[in-house]
Order: C-alpha cells, then structure tokens, then sequence
C-alpha cells in the first residue's frame, strides 16, 4: 500500500474485516482454553462477550479513524454506494449457508452450542467475504452491471 490514498470508506471496510476476525479467534482461543469438550463448554458468556466486545472496538476505531481523515474525503459517490452492495450480495452467501446448517442441526437435534456456533461462524465468514470484495473492488477496480 506504498502511496496509496483510502477512502473513509475502505478504511471502514478493513476495520470491519479486521474486527471480525479478531474478535471471532478471541472467541476461539476462550472455548478452546475451557479445557473441557466443546459441547459442555459455556459459550454463550463468551460469545456475547467477544460480539459486544468486537462492536465496542469497532465504533472507536472508526471514531479514531474520523477524527483523522479529512471531511473531503468522507463522503461516499455512487462507486462507495455500488462497491458496497455488490460486497453485501456477495457476503450474504455465508448466511444463506448457515441458517441452512443451522436448520439442519435444529432437525436432527444436535444442540444449542452447535446451532450458535455455526451462526457465528457464518456471520464472521460473510463479514470476511463482503469485506475481502469490497477491498478488492477498491483496489483493482469495480465494473458495476
């Protein structure tokens, strides 16, 4: 990124990205060190936790992030707007898939820690996809259809 100039929102979209990522292997690293098998782990505490904790961390960088880009540079054109509902589109497959694995684990009764973990998964993968192609977009340029 030598030289290069982001737009508030690509700095924005990086922020969710890093975020999402942070804040589920924080997750990780809580049940894992539970010491105890996964299904008997007490999650909930933990995943409330790191979501909240994951949205805290979010609304301060992209405060922090404002404070030092220029209100010129703030402003979103009619690429943000496209750029940002492709990446969405394109995110949203993670979330088709996990209320469908979700449903099916719901059917043959596999358990509340399953069900929530395969949600959070699959929001974290779409927040991850969306972002991945939003900063792609940004960076090798967008066709809109």
């Amino acid at each position: 990124m030598d030289g290069v100039v982001m737009s508030s929102e690509e700095k924005r979209t990086w922020i969710m990205g890093l975020v999402a990522v942070g804040g589920y292997l924080t997750y990780l690293v809580i049940l894992l060190s539970a010491g105890a098998p996964l299904p008997e782990v007490d999650y909930v505490p933990a995943m409330l936790w790191t979501i909240g904790g994951a949205i805290l961390v979010s609304i301060v960088l992209n405060i922090v992030v404002g404070i030092f880009t220029p209100r010129a540079g703030a402003t979103k054109d009619q690429r943000d707007r496209e750029i940002y509902q492709t990446s969405e589109r394109i995110g949203q497959s993670f979330l088709v898939i996990g209320g469908v694995v979700a449903m099916l684990l719901a059917m043959f009764e596999l358990g509340y820690f399953w069900i929530a973990n395969v949600l959070y998964l699959c929001f974290v993968l779409s927040a991850i996809l969306s972002c991945t192609a939003r900063i792609i977009a940004y960076r090798r340029g967008f066709q809109s259809w």
